[in-house]
């Protein structure tokens, strides 16, 4: 297939957490439309690809971030996009009124990490990023958000607050980096095809919360009553939204998280 109207082939992307599930996605069609992308993961993951470049980073670590730029710098001259990817999900209840202090019931541990990867490194890559856009006086983000952080989501609510908050980085970023020719958009999946990520773990400590079992939780996955498609989404969907997003061809659209999500418009 030709792709040459996206055009951002020797384009540079950063892409954090693009060894699995979304990012990965990401990663394989940025490669398919000839770009050159830097992954920050702690994993390699599994793509062999000689525009494709593996930097292990902690992207909750300022140290390791600016050592991933910087090498980017040094060895393209330039960064073109950055996605912020990277992100965790620990279904849990804010109280647990059947067993107080189960492992189903949220800890101060599990909020700080899951702030840690989902809020802080968006900050730090963007940060970090953001000082070589100014010198080049042009660049994009694109921040991985989630229908859960646009409508809330039961059983997910610290989850929720942290793609909240990207949402709120979206629409400042873009209020403050228009000047220098910078965009800053938002991609806000829905119930996405299986993935690494949706583990059985994960599956039975959402139907835990949602007081549910694991065969209720899938057949939500295809519930025309949630989503209006009647299906989960695919990867690539989300994938080909992002591809957009980063090139010239979306030149106009800045400050607004865009909903890849089948219509479906509750949590």
């Amino acid at each position: 297939m030709d792709n040459s109207w996206i055009n951002i082939f020797n384009k540079v992307y950063v892409v954090t957490g693009g060894s699995s599930g979304i990012g990965k996605a990401i990663v394989t069609e940025l490669l398919n439309n000839g770009a050159i992308v830097y992954n920050a993961d702690l994993n390699r993951g599994d793509i062999a690809n000689e525009n494709l470049h593996f930097i292990k980073t902690d992207v909750t670590n300022r140290i390791e971030v600016d050592e991933l730029v910087t090498k980017v710098v040094s060895e393209q001259k330039r960064i073109d996009g950055l996605v912020n990817n990277a992100g965790i999900n620990l279904p849990r209840l804010l109280a647990d009124s059947d067993e107080p202090s189960s492992e189903y019931e949220f800890t101060e541990q599990n909020f700080e990490k899951m702030f840690a990867v989902n809020v802080k490194s968006v900050f730090l890559v963007s940060q970090a990023v953001v000082h070589q856009f100014e010198k080049q006086k042009h660049g994009v983000i694109v921040n991985m958000s989630s229908e859960a952080g646009l409508e809330g989501s039961q059983g997910q609510s610290v989850y929720s607050a942290t793609k909240g908050a990207i949402n709120g980085f979206t629409r400042s970023w873009a209020k403050e980096l228009g000047e220098h020719n910078i965009r800053v958009v938002g991609v806000a999946p829905g119930i996405m095809e299986a993935t690494g990520l949706r583990t059985l773990d994960y599956e039975e400590a959402l139907a835990y919360t949602r007081h549910k079992t694991v065969a209720d939780i899938r057949a939500g996955y295809k519930s025309k009553s949630t989503t209006p498609l009647g299906r989960s989404g695919k990867l690539s969907e989300v994938a080909d939204a992002v591809n957009y997003l980063l090139s010239d061809r979306a030149s106009y659209i800045t400050g607004v998280t865009i909903n890849v999500a089948g219509g479906k418009s509750r949590g």
